[in-house]
């Protein structure tokens, strides 16, 4: 409750960097998984390999007892006396000569065990031979008691010296009840230990490994995060006046395409940025003037109807002219917006006939028809017959009554072109790009009453489709707009035939 309350009263900014402080770093965390993956990898191979090592130990344990046992039973069906040459008749024999033909291995004693009468324990017989164990089986009388009393054929003692693993094969001659008994045990703490020893030296290099993967793990982390860190601290030093900062892109592995991914964020929210600055900027320029003729006609109008009528007039006009401005810079605005096209499979015959018929309402020209693409292909139709629609009025305002105006589509490899060719003045060759250009206009041309927006809403309109508005000069004099547009839809959702 104390530390709730010192909580509550403390100042919101060292609240809000509490959790900085104790925010772990991302180098930090990488190291963390990579030291806990590499210790259970580690681990596991050393317990592994002990449990391999142990798992030798008893399977040759296992079949050292059964070749011995099987051993002495061969020997019990076919030895001979060496005294009579005739099948042995005394179990002490029989057990001290097969005892003194084997010759037993490290850490293994061969034993006879013959039952006295009287006497617990049992007579032994043992080939002599050196165990290392601390009390070997020989010398443990409780333990060969057990052995030779127990009523299985194998089994594992288990001594406070060590266990024993022991095979017995009881023996009876001449029909009698089996009062002795052959055993061979083992002592396997040897093998066990030496099965310790490598897991402990296993899990030593484990250890030294470690350490040399943390400090290789450090730096290498290092290395692969410096990208992220200059993202970090690029993002930080960002700020709407300063968008041109951009992060050096070095290999080609995840983190090189993180910093490409970042700097594309980066070009679109400048391009974005720019947008905005430049619709401001355009609607400031553009509507500083009708805004002030409207003022200036209002404010110096009399009581004259017939004066009042001419300055309503031309406040509508200039009102009309701030309106039509203000939707063309909405829909240069728009343009940047990944809904400004939506494509859809278009007749491109039906498409260049539904322009012309609209076109033709423009003006008092020679309108003609040129030519149909008799084809289908992925387009914004309404984008695609507003830009034409804009070229046509375009062409009406630089031509007079009576002139040709052209207007037709065709294919040309995989692009479709839809073009508007009149017979103006043209356009000189200084005033290409510009034209294009927002509130430009060319100077040999016949200067209009618009803002100087069209072409700039074609040219947006063509590069929504992938495309590109293309200016070429008319044969016999004049300009030819072209509207070159991929047939394919790059987006997917139409398709061309």
């Amino acid at each position: 409750m104390t530390t709730t309350g010192v909580r509550e009263t403390m100042p919101s900014k060292a609240t809000t960097a509490e959790p900085v402080a104790r925010r772990i770093s991302a180098r930090v965390r990488i190291l963390l998984w990579l030291l806990l993956v590499m210790a259970v990898a580690l681990a596991a191979v050393a317990g592994t390999t002990r449990s391999i090592m142990l798992r030798d130990v008893d399977q040759r344990v296992a079949l050292l007892l059964s070749q011995e046992a099987n051993e002495f039973k061969n020997f019990v069906e076919v030895g001979r006396d060496p005294a009579t040459n005739r099948p042995f008749t005394d179990t002490r024999e029989l057990l001290k000569v097969f005892l003194e033909r084997q010759y037993a291995d490290p850490d293994e004693e061969l034993l006879g065990l013959i039952a006295r009468e009287h006497d617990p324990d049992p007579a032994k017989l043992a080939q002599e031979r050196e165990v290392r164990t601390d009390l070997s089986l020989f010398d443990d009388s409780g333990a060969r008691r057990q052995i030779f009393e127990h009523p299985s054929s194998s089994g594992t003692l288990e001594r406070p010296s060590g266990e024993v693993r022991w095979a017995k094969v009881e023996v009876a001659l001449r029909g009698e009840d089996p009062r002795a008994a052959f055993v061979v045990a083992f002592h396997p703490q040897h093998d066990q230990a030496r099965a310790d020893q490598v897991f402990r030296v296993l899990l030593a290099i484990s250890g030294v490994a470690l350490l040399m993967t943390t400090g290789i793990g450090w730096v290498v982390a290092g290395r692969i995060l410096k990208p992220v860190r200059l993202v970090r601290t690029a993002a930080a030093q960002i700020t709407e006046q300063d968008l041109t900062r951009r992060i050096p892109v070095q290999g080609k592995d995840d983190v090189a395409a993180l910093a490409e991914t970042f700097n594309g964020m980066l070009d679109r929210l400048e391009r974005a940025f720019a947008a905005q600055r430049q619709f401001v900027d355009d609607a400031g320029h553009e509507l500083r003037t009708p805004i002030t003729i409207v003022r200036g006609h209002l404010e110096v109008m009399g009581e004259d109807p017939a004066e009042r009528e001419e300055t309503m007039r031309i406040v509508t006009d200039e009102l009309d002219r701030m309106s039509r401005i203000v939707e063309d810079l909405l829909l240069l605005a728009k343009a940047e917006r990944p809904d400004f096209v939506t494509p859809e499979p278009v007749q491109l015959a039906e498409l260049t006939a539904d322009v012309y018929v609209k076109a033709r309402t423009l003006g008092p020209r020679d309108w003609k028809l040129a030519e149909v693409a008799d084809c289908e292909a992925g387009l914004d139709p309404q984008r695609v017959t507003q830009a034409m629609v804009q070229l046509a009025q375009n062409a009406v305002q630089h031509t007079g009554p009576g002139q040709t105006i052209r207007i037709g589509s065709r294919t040309k490899g995989p692009r479709v072109e839809f073009y508007v060719a009149d017979s103006g003045p043209g356009v000189h060759p200084d005033d290409t790009e510009l034209i294009f250009e927002r509130f430009r206009r060319g100077t040999t041309r016949t200067r209009g009453s618009g803002a100087g927006l069209g072409l700039s809403i074609v040219k947006a309109i063509a590069e929504g489709h992938r495309g590109s508005v293309l200016l070429r000069r008319t044969e016999g004099g004049g300009a030819t707009f072209v509207l070159a547009l991929p047939l394919n839809d790059p987006y997917g959702k139409g398709s061309a035939r």
